[in-house]
């Protein structure tokens, strides 16, 4: 006869400490909060951390290349538009995932972060 193990679902992939929780979800507050948050890990170097700064970086460049866009008349206005709502999605997944201690990309382009900013801290 088998016995089952009883899987605990609060149970974490990694322990998470307190700190680079909170230093995850500072990364998401503001572009001050990134820099702020990329400061306070520079000597910890907190993988769970440094995971969610370089989401938070990569959607910080986005926010700035729909900024750039948005300066084309109708047609870059209407793309600025949009993308601030996806933009508004991804940032709120990306925060509940360091608050829920996920090491999750966010959606639509949360994997290409990673890829692009693999070589950041």
């Amino acid at each position: 006869m088998e016995t089952s193990k009883t899987i605990n679902p609060i149970a974490k992939d990694t322990a998470v400490n307190k700190e680079g929780k909170n230093i995850a979800v500072i990364s998401y507050i503001t572009i001050i909060g990134l820099i702020i948050a990329f400061v306070m890990n520079n000597d910890k170097k907190d993988a769970f951390a440094s995971y969610h700064i370089k989401q938070s970086l990569g959607m910080a460049a986005t926010g700035i290349a729909l900024g750039i866009v948005g300066l084309i008349p109708i047609l870059g206005w209407i793309i600025n538009i949009l993308g601030i709502f996806i933009l508004l999605y991804m940032w709120i997944m990306g925060l509940v995932n360091a608050i829920n201690e996920k090491t999750k990309p966010v959606p639509i382009l949360g994997k290409k972060y990673e890829e692009w900013l693999k070589n950041i801290g």
